[in-house]
Order: C-alpha cells, then structure tokens, then sequence
C-alpha cells in the first residue's frame, strides 16, 4: 500500500493509473500530430497540450466513476476481458462528452480537439495495460506474504480480510504463531511449526509482514524482542488495528484501544484544512446543485402528481459537536410514515416508501436538497452521516466512540455510504462508524475527491438503496 494524504491506495493500483495517464497522454499527442498533418496547418502548442492533459484527466476520471480501479482477481481471463469492454467503452464515450462541452466553452482548445482516433487508440492502450497488468498481479510471486501473530478471534479476523482481498492488492497468509493466554480461534493447520525466532520463521516462509494480532499484551508472553528484531532485520510489524486500516478502511471498536487514536496521528482539523473543506463544500454543491436542477423540478413535480403532499421534509439530526438542526430532503414517504411519533429504521421494501419514492432513494435523489444545508454550513459535502437524535442517544450509550463521529460536520456522502450498504439496525451503524471513525482520523481533499468519484459510482449502480 501506498499512503497519499493519509489515505491507503494499492501500489499496482497507483501504477495502473501512471501506466494509463502516459498511454492516454501518447494517445493523444500521435492523435495531434496526425490531425495537424492532415490539415496541414499548425495549430498552437499550448492548445495541444492542454488538450492532450484534458483529454487523459477525464478518461482517467470516467473511468474511476465506472469503478474500473476496483479490480476482482476472482474473474478468469474472459470474463475479465469482458468486463474491462463493458466498461471502457462506456468511459471513453463520457469522457468524449465531457471533453466535448469543454471544448464549446474553452475556444482556444478547439484548434487542437482530439477525434475518434485518440479515443480508439487510448482505450486500446487502457484494455492492454489491463490485461498485462491482471495477468502480472494473478501472480503467486505477486501477493505479499504474512504471518499472524496470535491464534485468537482478532487472528482469526486478520486471517479472513487478507484472505478477502481480491483487487490489486493480494496477500498470502502463511500461518499463525500460537502465543500462550490466547483462545485458539483459528484452524490448528493453520498454525506454524515454532521457531527459534520471527524473524527466522519469516524468513525461511518469505514474509515480509507480520501482523500482530494479540487481545493482551501485558503479560511476559508478548514477545517484544522478537518483534523488534524482526523490523531490525527488514520484516515490516504492523498492529492488527493498523491493518485494518489500511486494507479495509477501517477503525475497528471491538478491538481498539484509547492509545491508538490518541498516538495513531491524523484527526486534521488545522485552519488550513477547514479552510479547504469549505471551499470544496462550496464548489462540489453549487456545481452539482446547477447540474441537478432540472432532476430535481422533476423530482418536485413528480412528488405532488402521486399525492399532493409536501415536496419537502425535513428532519432534525445530530450535527457537529452534537448540534442539532433540520435537514432537508425530497419527502420519498408517505406522511403519515411516522404517525405514532416512534422513530424507526428505514426497511427493505419498506412499505411506507411511495412509488415516485422508491425511484428517489434508489438514484439518491432525495439527498439532493441537502445542498442548502450545505450552504448554510450546517453540512460539508462529504462526511459522515448525520444520524437523529433518537438514535445518536441510544447508539452513544451502548457504542464505544460513536460520539467522535461528531467531531466534524455530517455530509450528504462519506465512506461508509460507497462501502457499506444502507444502515437499518445497530448492527449496521456500528459497521458504518469504522469506515466514519477512518474518514474523520484521515480526511482529506484527496480522499474528499475519491469519495465524490465512488459516490457517482454508486448513484450510477444503484448501490445501497433503501
């Protein structure tokens, strides 16, 4: 993994993206050079380049929104071929339109505007660095090799994400150290023949990592020297906490000590990054906001044809510091949804949900009025979800760090809305709070950036409706 602004991005994923910018950078250049040639007639360098930069930049983009950086190395060879088809051919015509309307409001960049031969050329560039790159990674030599010290239930957690891993990053768990005090979880096939040290043991089995996955470390069965001869000799020791973090995303409670937050790092909230996050707040909604305009008048008009109820609803959540204020969305229920004045979770298949209704969560439309809140600066634009106070009391007193969620502002979208499905039980909140308790220790502009990318993703699929 690499980390960028705090955020943890697969290396072969960084280098695929690399790979493509060059080749759709090439693409376009022997595209220029082949247009000027014809027209016989120069046209100005800066305009090429701009184009040429345009034109990778938002392939790259269309791309990410069709999830085409999310690689599954379970597909075999055809049908990952016939993926990577579905969805490049689908990108490089929205990368063509987007690229087009810049064009009609940037002249200077019509003298250089690229045709159907950049296109070609840099999706035949993208499908064959692909399938280079998903036979390389397909590898054995590929995946990174570990051992899990411990044999206990957090082992056994370690076990099942490495093994869970099936995009860019692959991992080979090459077994278990048993350490004395723990519960054995895990398979005893799984467990490693002792050794005179870690560090031997990960060197005769080729692993570069181990993960130290051990519920109690106060007693003398901790093997520190150990540990730190291994990262003297160039084995990495990761926490299993820090694992989570960087392979899932996640800041696990169930095993999560005080300590780690407090000494882990992150957790920005400097003049400068707030000053960032509002500017980005500011620009996300406005432009989305002028862009949806016409979706939702439709969405208004649609609403009164069903029923002639209120367009609007609003509902009272739990804001920044635990501050209250009112939400705004497109009413996807009946009215009377909540006669009783008994808050309750949203179902699957809810039967209170009208018809235009269904269509509005579906496609997240009914979130779009939270713009407003946005500009009033009770939301940002990507944060966690602001929950209501009903359940912020219950959840606060029976969950560990729920509260730290409301550290910084709620948002009309965060991680746990691209990787987790709609929240309809405790359960599920305590399984969105690790993605929002990893949003707020590392938020950035940059990941701000790939959660907006992943959300169009999802409004696209349909992902996580209810």
């Amino acid at each position: 993994m690499i980390r960028i602004f705090n955020h943890y991005v697969p290396r072969m994923a960084f280098v695929l993206l690399l790979m493509e910018v060059l080749l759709l950078l090439a693409a376009a250049g022997l595209a220029s050079l082949a247009w000027l040639a014809e027209a016989q007639r120069a046209a100005r360098p800066g305009s090429v380049y701009w184009s040429a930069v345009l034109f990778a930049l938002l392939t790259v983009l269309s791309m990410g929104t069709l999830g085409m950086y999310q690689s599954d190395l379970r597909l075999h060879r055809g049908e990952a071929l016939r993926q990577t088809v579905l969805r490049i051919v689908p990108a490089l015509l929205l990368a063509f339109c987007l690229l087009s309307m810049l064009y009609r409001l940037m002249p200077g960049l019509r003298a250089a505007q690229l045709g159907a031969f950049a296109f070609l050329l840099g999706g035949f560039g993208v499908l064959m660095s692909r399938l280079l790159l998903f036979f390389t990674v397909r590898t054995e030599r590929m995946a990174d090799r570990l051992i899990v010290l411990g044999d206990g239930a957090l082992a056994q957690e370690c076990m099942e994400l490495a093994v869970s891993k099936h995009g860019f990053q692959r991992f080979r768990v090459v077994g278990c150290v048993s350490v004395a005090g723990e519960e054995r979880r895990v398979a005893a096939a799984c467990l490693l023949p002792a050794g005179p040290s870690l560090l031997e043991l990960a060197r005769a089995h080729n692993a570069g990592e181990v993960v130290v996955s051990l519920g109690d470390r106060r007693g003398g069965a901790y093997p520190v020297r150990q540990l730190l001869e291994c990262v003297l000799g160039g084995v990495r020791v990761v926490d299993a906490a820090a694992f989570f973090e960087r392979e899932a995303c996640q800041i696990r409670i169930d095993s999560l000590q005080p300590s780690y937050l407090i000494f882990g790092g992150g957790f920005d909230q400097s003049f400068l990054r707030a000053s960032v996050k509002r500017i980005f707040d500011l620009a996300a909604s406005g432009a989305i906001g002028l862009a949806a305009l016409p979706v939702m008048l439709l969405a208004a008009l649609c609403i009164v044809a069903e029923d002639g109820g209120p367009v609007f609803y609003q509902q009272e959540r739990v804001g920044k510091d635990g501050r209250l204020f009112k939400v705004l969305k497109f009413r996807s229920m009946r009215s009377d949804a909540e006669g009783d004045g008994t808050p309750r979770w949203a179902a699957q298949d809810d039967p209170r949900v009208t018809r235009v209704g269904f269509w509005l969560r579906k496609l997240r439309i009914d979130e779009l009025p939270q713009m407003l809140n946005v500009f009033r600066g009770e939301m940002s634009f990507v944060g966690p979800r602001p929950e209501r106070a009903y359940f912020v009391e219950r959840l606060g007193n029976d969950v560990p760090y729920y509260n730290v969620r409301h550290s910084i502002k709620p948002g009309i979208t965060g991680l746990a809305q691209v990787r987790y499905q709609y929240g309809a039980s405790v359960d599920d909140a305590v399984r969105k709070l690790q993605y929002d308790l990893y949003y707020v220790k590392n938020n950035s502009l940059f990941l701000d950036l790939l959660i907006l990318i992943d959300t169009v993703q999802v409004v696209l699929l349909g992902k996580g409706s209810r």
